[in-house]
């Protein structure tokens, strides 16, 4: 035990591991976010379209992610990475070439379908990588990849912009994944066995892994209600005539997760799970309350560090909680499902809260949106009462009852 309490995190791989995954997060929120200006500008579609290239990227995510553990379980971790990467490099040269809106609806697809398997796999390779002690600390660092990449892929992207054309834009994307796909290379991926011994038919448990499900529920709510946030805020910024506060929204959002990280990994780990998530659940409720009350910059600034450090605290706590939940060697297959419910919660809370915001308006839309952290909160108290403990080191037994 004391061992691996003092077995190091940041080793060569799984240094490797959260470079990979944050070039595969700068790819994806960069593209996220020019996608939409490039369909009604240089393709002449609709705003309606524009979303759509949006959704089918999420749809091929979604409906890929159960089959990613059996995928990565068959051929190994690695393997499936590296695979995944060069294709996912592949997909982003396409975008130079294809300028019929029909064929980039297929491009965004089968780069959704890559996306999806290859961050499962890279996800899987972390939680293999952090030693089980350290496991919430580990990958709370792992997911500051995501919160980096969170910031700087529309910030290159929109600066970029400014300055040079969609190929260039698609050229510099290109260049950037490359280094994901040589990170790729150069990780070894520890051997922890795999489930699968036979061909035998698909079932469930090659889907999902069962453990996790109810995990799983209460992260789709968080991402259900996050997606209000990613989808809804500058066009709620621009309503309050807070536009230039809200080019720091992400800023001070993604500055208040990592300050916290180090400190909040730690609690995790020494106190428990509960330590954590229940403060956090409380703040990112907060942070959505003060959202739907904003007049001001300070307020709407204020809102952002309050969601960063609820929602930022939230993610990485949940994935290290699934992913100890499961046995060591189905860890592909934890991963695969919590993302799959992940997805889910920003697919349907951006269908679900602009129906909202249509009808009611920004404000009831953010009060509306805290109170899905509560509900959050309560089926996760509830799994705490129901749940038998995991099968894992007392360090990360649930003490945060």
């Amino acid at each position: 035990m004391t061992d691996d309490k003092k077995t190091p995190i940041w080793t060569k791989n799984f240094i490797g591991s959260a470079i990979t995954n944050f070039f595969i997060f700068l790819n994806y929120f960069t593209l996220l976010t020019i996608m939409p200006v490039y369909v009604v500008e240089n393709l002449q579609r609709s705003k309606t379209d524009a979303g759509l290239v949006v959704t089918l990227f999420l749809l091929a995510a979604i409906l890929t992610r159960p089959l990613s553990g059996r995928i990565i379980d068959k051929y190994g971790k690695k393997r499936v990475l590296i695979v995944c990467m060069v294709f996912f490099f592949f997909s982003t040269i396409l975008y130079i070439w294809v300028t019929n809106f029909y064929l980039l609806l297929i491009l965004r697809f089968v780069h959704g379908v890559w996306f999806s398997i290859g961050t499962t796999a890279i996800g899987a390779i972390a939680a293999d990588l952090v030693p089980p002690a350290r496991r919430g600390e580990g990958l709370g660092y792992f997911a500051m990849s995501n919160n980096i990449a969170v910031v700087a892929g529309p910030l290159i992207a929109l600066t970029l912009l400014q300055y040079t054309t969609f190929t260039w834009l698609f050229i510099v994307f290109s260049v950037l994944m490359f280094g994901g796909v040589l990170y790729s290379f150069i990780i070894e991926v520890p051997n922890v066995g795999s489930t699968q011994t036979e061909k035998r038919k698909l079932s469930f448990d090659d889907l999902f892994e069962r453990k996790v499900i109810t995990i799983s529920f209460v992260a789709s709510l968080v991402a259900l209600t996050y997606s209000s946030v990613v989808s809804f805020i500058s066009i709620y910024a621009q309503q309050k005539n807070l536009l230039v506060a809200a080019s720091y929204f992400f800023l001070v959002y993604a500055a208040a997760m990592l300050i916290s990280r180090p400190f909040v990994g730690r609690i995790f780990d020494r106190k428990g799970p509960s330590y954590v998530i229940y403060p956090s659940f409380i703040l990112f409720t907060i942070g959505l309350i003060t959202l739907s009350l904003t007049n001001s910059s300070f307020s709407f600034l204020f809102s952002g560090v309050l969601i960063g450090l609820g929602f930022g605290s939230l993610v990485p706590s949940i994935t290290a909680l699934a992913i100890q939940t499961a046995a060591k060697e189905r860890s592909a297959h934890a991963t695969a499902t919590l993302f799959t419910f992940f997805d889910g919660g920003i697919a349907l809370g951006s269908l679900l809260f602009g129906v909202v915001a249509t009808l009611f308006g920004y404000e009831k839309l953010y009060f509306l949106a805290s109170l899905f952290p509560l509900f959050a909160l309560v089926l996760y108290r509830w799994m705490q009462n129901v749940k038998p403990k995991t099968n894992v080191d007392p360090v990360t037994d649930l003490k945060g009852k």
